[in-house]
C-alpha cells in the first residue's frame, strides 16, 4: 500500500503558512510515527502560538512544545546529535516573535 511506503520514507512534516499579516512561518513540526490501519499516524512536537498583532498589524507569537519527545531522539543520538529532553517541556517557548 502507498501509505505505508510513505510512512515508512518520512519522518518528519514541516507545515509552512502565510499569516494574516502576509508573512510565511513554520506553523508546525510533527514525526510520522507509524500507521494506524490505512491512516499515517503523526505527532506534533513543536507548533506556532499566535499570541496577538503588533501595532503595524505583524503577527506576534512563539514557538512551543507539545511535551511530546519524539522517537527519532535516539536516531538523532547515535549521529551525534544531543537533543536535550529540556527542549520538549511544554512550558518552553521557542523563537519570540
Amino acid at each position: 500500500m502507498l501509505s505505508a511506503q510513505i510512512a515508512s520514507a518520512i519522518n518528519v512534516v514541516i507545515q509552512i503558512g502565510r499569516q494574516a499579516d502576509g508573512r510565511r512561518r513554520l506553523l508546525s513540526l510533527s514525526e510520522v510515527v507509524g500507521m494506524e490501519g490505512p491512516t499515517i499516524t503523526m505527532q506534533e512536537i513543536f507548533r506556532f502560538k499566535m499570541a496577538g498583532r503588533g501595532e503595524d498589524g505583524s503577527v506576534l507569537g512563539h514557538f512551543e512544545a507539545t511535551g511530546i519527545r519524539p522517537k527519532f531522539l535516539q536516531d538523532a543520538a547515535d549521529y551525534g546529535i544531543d537533543l536535550s529532553a529540556e527542549l520538549f517541556r511544554p512550558s518552553l517557548r521557542l523563537g519570540g516573535i
